[in-house]
């Protein structure tokens, strides 16, 4: 038996997520059905991150234990060869016994992008949210910097989402600003792990800041809160993007 850590990119646009679900094509789905016919039986994929339906990747890490000897490039070129083009499977590499994409990792890196311009390249719609009113970008930095260590981030918990504690280390939290018509606004996020449509709901505060909705410091007050109500709305799934999984 082995156990392999599989590097993998996809375009959330038409997936119900990574998770294999009832009612859509699922990432995590289409691996298990392409390794299906290579190792002549069910297996199970387990991803770093669980992404939500129109959430993008550019580093998900997944694991599987498997018994065919094919080497790591070839059996990469193997999955390629079945999955469609939006999935893509850039590295297998052996890894040791034991080793779980998820419970192994250590911390987890995202990526939110937005176009702030009066207009959105076609290009970039699917993978950016449009906001067309000017942002306050040194406000939306303030705002984000008490959310940096452990704390109880309750108050950014997307709805239906059952879990042992609501705390959890952002261990770094920034802004970048393109500065230019087709170069988002990105919000740069790592931490140990994260709560569902956590950074969203901190992207879509955020943007209020930015908006003059909500003052910087008001952010904190969201936090200690621990109550949902209290902070912004959730920001469309398709700007959010899994960059990589540190281990």
């Amino acid at each position: 038996m082995r156990t392999l850590k599989l590097t993998v990119q996809y375009d959330g646009t038409a997936y119900v997520g990574w998770q294999r679900q009832s009612n859509g094509p699922s990432v995590q789905g289409l691996i298990e059905q392409a390794l299906k016919p290579i190792e002549g039986c069910d297996v199970s994929v387990h991803g770093a991150g669980r992404t939500d339906a129109g959430v993008h990747a550019l580093g998900q890490v997944a694991s599987v234990v498997v018994e065919n000897a094919l080497a790591g490039p070839k059996l990469a070129r193997a999955l390629n060869a079945v999955l469609p083009p939006d999935v893509r499977v850039l590295a297998v590499e052996d890894a040791p016994p034991g080793f779980h994409a998820r419970f192994s990792a250590r911390a987890k890196t995202y990526e939110y992008r937005i176009v702030n311009a009066p207009l959105i390249s076609a290009f970039l719609h699917r993978y950016a949210w449009h906001v067309p009113q000017p942002l306050d970008v040194e406000a939306m930095r303030t705002a984000a910097g008490p959310l940096v260590g452990t704390y109880d981030f309750a108050a950014f918990q997307g709805s239906r989402s059952a879990v042992r504690t609501t705390e959890r280390t952002i261990l770094d939290l920034g802004w970048q600003d393109g500065g230019g018509f087709d170069f988002p606004l990105v919000l740069t996020v790592t931490g140990d792990g994260f709560l569902r449509h956590m950074v969203r709901n901190i992207v879509g505060t955020l943007v209020e800041v930015g908006a003059g909705r909500r003052d910087p410091w008001h952010v904190l007050s969201v936090l200690n809160s621990r109550d949902r109500a209290q902070a912004g709305p959730t920001a469309p799934s398709h700007g959010l993007f899994l960059t990589h999984v540190l281990y």
